[in-house]
């Protein structure tokens, strides 16, 4: 297929621009050729466990890459605009971390570990069973029951370890109760993202690893999608997936930026 010449980017983080402690190099490259086009990007990320912030210094700080956070969306940030949307009430409790705790909390909504409205669940590298008690026993009051992503895996440098839809999928059998999912291949966060781009679907490219998750998140809203195949998806899988990508790369220094 031929190349569009796309106005906006949405790209992933995890697998994409670094695998765990480890850069990629072509994804710092990339995104320096998008800056240098001075082309819009946002990076849309399912990890909830950092704040927009911390997610830059991170990459200024480990990766040598230089954005602003207003340049980072994460599936906290579609959580709370949901939260809001629903308006079911000001209380929540969560599992998860820093990123996505504090954020919900900066946002006026209160913890509660008994009755809350909300009962949130992201990546959490530190849950106890305790937690899920609590989440599960929450949700079978009546709370609303929200899973930031769908993420069964994350990348690391140490292989792919337990990710935020690994903790949902255990409270979704506790309980016998579907979460409903904000982050991608979900249309939450992509909708607001495209959103924060202002642009359309049809100018917009979703560059990620994860077939299960960015290009899903693509194909679902009619956004043309970019696989590289350095991280979750591998290179020999592509011809069995179900619906292709748009565009294949094994690496980002193989993607032309215009």
């Amino acid at each position: 297929m031929k190349k569009k010449d796309y106005q906006g980017y949405l790209v992933d983080l995890d697998g994409t621009i670094y695998l765990g402690k480890e850069g990629i190099p072509a994804g710092k490259r990339f995104v320096e050729r998008l800056q240098a086009a001075q082309k819009p990007f946002l990076f849309v990320t399912n990890n909830t466990t950092k704040s927009p912030q911390t997610v830059a210094d991170r990459l200024a700080n480990e990766f040598d890459i230089h954005v602003a956070a207003e340049n980072v969306y994460t599936a906290t940030l579609a959580t709370i605009d949901l939260m809001k949307a629903k308006n079911l009430g000001d209380t929540f409790f969560a599992i998860g971390e820093a990123g996505l705790l504090d954020l919900i909390k900066a946002a006026g909504f209160k913890w509660n570990e008994v009755d809350p409205a909300y009962v949130v669940v992201g990546l959490d590298t530190k849950v106890t069973y305790e937690k899920f008690a609590l989440a599960t026993l929450a949700i079978q009051k009546g709370a609303y029951f929200i899973g930031t992503n769908p993420d069964k895996n994350i990348p690391t440098e140490r292989g792919l370890l337990p990710s935020a839809g690994a903790l949902v999928s255990f409270l979704e059998t506790a309980t016998q109760e579907a979460a409903f999912y904000i982050g991608k291949p979900n249309a939450p966060i992509m909708e607001k993202a495209v959103e924060r781009l202002r642009l359309k679907k049809s100018e917009v490219l979703m560059v990620g690893d994860n077939y299960e998750t960015d290009i899903l998140a693509g194909i679902n809203n009619g956004i043309d999608t970019l696989l590289v195949t350095s991280g979750f998806t591998a290179k020999e899988d592509v011809p069995q997936l179900p619906v292709a990508p748009t565009y294949v790369v094994d690496s980002l220094d193989d993607w032309p930026i215009e």
